[in-house]
């Protein structure tokens, strides 16, 4: 029972941290239908910010929790600032150019931006400081989960609730709505459609580099790489749950972090990535919109 209940809390953990990831993906797409493939790299941009924040802070006499907050909040406003930039030069000139258009663009700055970081650091792995102690609280079960998965956890349940009273309740995610919903008609009803789309871009560049933090906490290392992969993941759980939706951002990566856990666990960590894909197959066959999509007409 213990070793299920360490594979759950293990699958939790990466699908918290997919789905953080993964609503960036979603948001974009659902209101400009453009897949961001450089939203992994702002992810680990965010890791990369937060080591280097921790080693001055360090430096200074910071240590523990208060590192990880400072850094984190630094890395999320460098991570937003690329998100902004990447949307004004690299989007925004394409808006009305044809969709493949886009799509390199979006490739290529992936490309730019790993290898930016590949030339400015190092392709070596880097150390990163374990900064989540141990919580004297979590010790009965400490063998299932640790302080680490608990702060993954929660701060992953917080940024998902605060993003939806967000788009629900706030005069920007009624905006954000309108323009998901008819961007033309968002447009003359007076909605600054530029600004939304550059404030999408903006908070899921803050929820990647919130993933970056706490993944390189709790993993213990970075290099330029980890973006790719782990975009590539969250772009999987997006299109599992159903590209467009936010709680099916969400609800994808769940089942993933777990599918991918119960792979290792009882069948062999060398076919985690095949079982995981094997799923999102599966899935698509039987719900081709994913989980909770709905077949929608193509935008014009």
């Amino acid at each position: 029972m213990d070793y299920f209940l360490e594979l759950f809390s293990s699958g939790m953990v990466r699908g918290s941290i997919y789905a953080l990831i993964a609503l960036g993906y979603t948001m974009v797409y659902g209101i400009i239908q453009l897949i961001n493939f450089a939203h992994g790299e702002i992810y680990m941009i965010g890791a990369f910010v937060a080591l280097i924040v921790s080693g001055v802070l360090t430096i200074y006499g910071f240590s523990g929790v208060s590192i990880l907050i400072l850094a984190a909040i630094i890395a999320m406003i460098y991570a937003a600032a690329y998100g902004y930039t990447l949307e004004k030069i690299a989007y925004r000139p394409l808006r009305n150019a044809p969709r493949l258009s886009a799509l390199i663009s979006a490739i290529g700055m992936s490309l730019f931006l790993q290898n930016y970081v590949l030339l400015a650091q190092t392709p070596d792995f880097l150390p990163f400081p374990e900064l989540i102690p141990q919580f004297a609280f979590m010790d009965p079960i400490a063998h299932v989960m640790g302080s680490a998965e608990l702060i993954i956890l929660v701060t992953s349940a917080i940024s998902m609730i605060l993003l939806t009273v967000l788009i629900k309740y706030t005069r920007i995610g009624k905006a954000m709505r309108a323009t998901q919903q008819d961007i033309t008609m968002a447009r003359l009803t007076g909605v600054n459609v530029d600004q939304v789309i550059s404030m999408t871009f903006i908070i899921g560049s803050v929820l990647a580099a919130i993933g970056g933090v706490l993944v390189a906490s709790y993993i213990g290392q970075i290099n330029f790489y980890i973006g790719f992969m782990a975009g590539v993941k969250a772009f999987t759980a997006a299109v599992l749950g159903g590209i467009g939706n936010i709680p099916g951002a969400a609800l994808g990566g769940i089942v993933l972090g777990l599918a991918e856990s119960f792979a290792a666990g009882y069948v062999s960590s060398a076919y985690e990535d095949v079982f995981a894909f094997g799923v999102l197959a599966l899935i698509l066959v039987l719900r081709p919109s994913g989980l909770l999509g709905k077949a929608l007409k193509q935008k014009v």
